[in-house]
């Protein structure tokens, strides 16, 4: 299993962007089970948990970015997004996807090789 992460890129503050996740080599019924999560990592800090999607379809957010940032999932493409609107600078970080082990809270894959978004001012 390896995650494919794409989507992001260079927006000036206030814009928008849409992540995508592909989960490759996990079979349908794994990864309908799956917690998946969107992580970031901002240049000199620790990686940060974004945003979960239980496979049942609930959702937590992380506070800093509650209200601006949405997550979604798609089993049949084993895939999952995050939709990312209203963006400020501090949101500019390398952004990781990984399923969510429940049982530790630790990623449960090695770690893909993210997607870059830089939010100018």
């Amino acid at each position: 299993v390896y995650l494919v992460e794409s989507g992001g890129g260079l927006v000036q503050a206030g814009g928008s962007l849409r992540l995508s996740c592909v989960v490759r080599g996990s079979i349908l019924s794994v990864f309908n089970a799956l917690t998946m999560a969107w992580y970031r990592q901002a240049p000199g800090k620790q990686r940060e948990l974004v945003a979960t999607i239980t496979s049942g379809g609930n959702i937590d957010i992380t506070d800093s970015v509650k209200g601006r940032f949405a997550i979604s999932r798609n089993n049949g493409r084993r895939a999952a997004y995050l939709e990312m609107n209203s963006l400020k600078p501090e949101d500019t970080a390398v952004y990781y996807c990984n399923a969510l082990d429940e049982n530790t809270f630790n990623p449960s894959y090695s770690w893909g090789q993210g997607t870059q978004v830089t939010v100018s001012s």
